[in-house]
C-alpha cells in the first residue's frame, strides 16, 4: 500500500538541493507528485515543499534517514502523512461567523482538519458545537482569572494533541507565555484596519471615515499583538452608499474567506515561516 507524504524544508541556499532531495526520494522508491521551491535572495534561504508517494519504507524509517540527509544541508524539515487530518482546536468569543464557516467547510470535506474541541469565554455557541458533535469548553476570562483560564485552555490543547489552534474571532489578547507555547501553530483573523481603526467597533470608525476598502488579515499569533507573519489578506470595495451594517456584513464575509484559506494552506503544509514573513506554496 502506497503512503503519501508532504516534505517541507528550508535551509541555506546552495546549488544542487533540488537534485539531492529528488535523488534521495528516488533512491527510496518515492514518486514525486507535486513540488515547489523558492530562493529568498535577501536572506539566502531556500524553501521547498514536496508531495510524494512511497511504499518501500515505513514512516519511521523515512524520518530516520531524512534526519541524516538533512544534517548535511543544515535543514529545518517536516514530514507529514497526507492521510492524517490536522488535529485542531478552535477558540471563539461572541461573533460566530468564522466559527460557523470553518465548521461547515470541515464537515463538507473542504478542510483537512480533525476539529477536536471548541473553547470559548462565552456560552453562545455550545449548541452550534453540539450540532457538529464537537466538545465545547466554556472558560470565562477576567483580568483576575486570565492566567488560570489560559492554563485550562492549554491543557485542553495539549490533551487533544492539537497541531493547530485557530482564533476564530476570539476577542481576548493571549499572554506572551501562551503565544510562545503556540508559536507557529496558532492562526488569528482580524480586520485590516489596524492600526488605523482600533477598539471594539472598527466598522463604525471606518464608516465615519468613508473607507473605500473593507479588508481582513489572517496571521500567525506572536507576542507582538497583530504583528505575526501574514498568511493571507483580502479586500472588498465599499462606497458612500454603504451603511455600518453593510460594512460589517462585508467585513465578516471577507474575514471568513480569508481565515478559511489560511487554515486550508496551513493544514496542507503549504505555509513555511521565513522570519517575520511566510512562504506559501499554493
Amino acid at each position: 500500500m502506497q503512503h503519501t507524504y508532504v516534505l517541507t524544508l528550508s535551509c541555506p541556499d546552495r546549488p544542487g538541493i533540488v537534485h539531492a532531495v529528488s535523488g534521495f526520494l528516488f533512491e527510496r522508491g518515492g514518486n514525486i507528485e507535486e513540488a515547489a521551491q523558492y530562493n529568498d535572495h535577501d536572506t539566502g534561504l531556500f524553501f521547498m515543499r514536496v508531495q510524494f508517494a512511497c511504499d518501500q519504507l515505513s514512516e519511521e524509517a523515512l524520518r530516520t534517514q531524512l534526519a541524516q540527509f538533512a544534517d548535511g544541508f543544515s535543514m529545518n524539515w517536516g514530514l507529514h502523512p497526507l492521510s492524517a487530518p490536522m488535529r485542531t482546536v478552535l477558540l471563539v468569543s461572541k461573533e460566530g461567523h468564522c466559527l460557523n464557516d470553518l465548521l461547515f467547510r470541515w464537515k463538507s470535506g473542504l478542510l483537512p482538519l480533525d476539529i477536536r474541541a471548541i473553547i470559548s469565554n462565552h456560552r453562545e455557541f455550545y449548541q452550534l458545537a453540539a450540532s457538529y458533535n464537537v466538545p465545547f469548553h466554556h472558560i470565562p476570562v477576567t483580568a483576575a482569572t486570565k492566567a488560570q483560564a489560559e492554563a485550562k485552555q492549554f491543557e485542553i490543547i495539549q490533551n487533544e494533541q492539537a497541531e493547530l489552534v485557530v482564533l476564530a474571532r476570539y476577542m481576548q489578547i493571549l499572554s506572551d507565555d501562551l503565544c510562545k507555547k503556540l508559536a507557529g501553530r496558532a492562526i488569528n483573523i482580524h480586520h485590516s484596519f489596524l492600526p488605523s481603526f482600533k477598539g471594539a467597533k472598527p466598522y463604525y470608525q471606518a464608516h465615519d471615515r468613508g473607507v473605500k476598502l473593507i479588508g481582513a488579515t489572517a496571521h500567525y499569533v506572536t507576542a507582538d499583538l497583530d504583528e505575526g507573519p501574514i498568511i493571507e489578506q483580502d479586500v472588498a470595495r465599499a462606497d458612500h452608499s454603504k451603511t455600518v451594517e453593510d460594512l460589517t456584513a462585508m467585513g465578516r464575509d471577507t474575514e471568513s474567506q480569508v481565515l478559511a484559506r489560511a487554515v486550508k494552506w496551513h493544514s496542507e503544509h503549504r505555509v513555511l515561516l521565513n522570519g517575520h514573513k511566510t512562504v506559501i506554496f499554493k
